[in-house]
């Protein structure tokens, strides 16, 4: 089968794509993009959490034939500018600042979810922040840095509006 869709911001032709194959493995295996982690296969853990039609979404929970004609976002596709010379996104940059970076498993995910959080609400209470982030399992953080990352994340943010 194959797939027509847009990629961060590109539009791409997926060809041989599997009729059950998902989203997740098609972004992974067959277009190169490894930021969305393969991790319970279930939508349970949260580490394949991409935008699909501007809506975050477990990538291994949808099938790449219903990802036909849709935009999707992955968190290679958050950075600004041309490979090999991007900036990062601020929510990024702020994971990477405030030591919420472990493994990397959940990160992607972590991102995306918290990128969507403040995109919708610049200013999120620390309940507001634990509530978006609530599907997103991490096992090395305890999760106190990923809050503290979202935190600066929102701070950086409400300063540049």
């Amino acid at each position: 089968m194959r797939v027509n869709v847009t990629v961060n911001g590109s539009q791409e032709t997926v060809d041989d794509v599997w009729e059950g194959e998902s989203l997740l493995y098609m972004l992974r295996e067959r277009m190169g993009l490894p930021g969305s982690k393969n991790a319970c296969e279930q939508g349970e853990c949260g580490s394949c959490t991409v935008y699909l039609d501007g809506v975050p979404a477990c990538a291994c929970l949808v099938a790449a034939g219903q990802a036909e004609g849709r935009e999707i976002r992955t968190v290679e596709g958050l950075a600004e500018g041309r490979p090999g010379d991007e900036r990062l996104d601020p929510v990024q940059q702020a994971f990477l600042e405030a030591g919420a970076v472990q493994c990397g498993f959940c990160t992607p995910g972590l991102i995306v979810q918290s990128h969507d959080l403040i995109e919708r609400n610049p200013a999120p209470s620390d309940a507001e922040i634990r509530e978006a982030l609530a599907g997103n399992l991490c096992r090395c953080t305890g999760y106190e840095k990923i809050l503290d990352a979202v935190r600066l994340a929102a701070r950086r943010k409400a300063a540049l509006t």
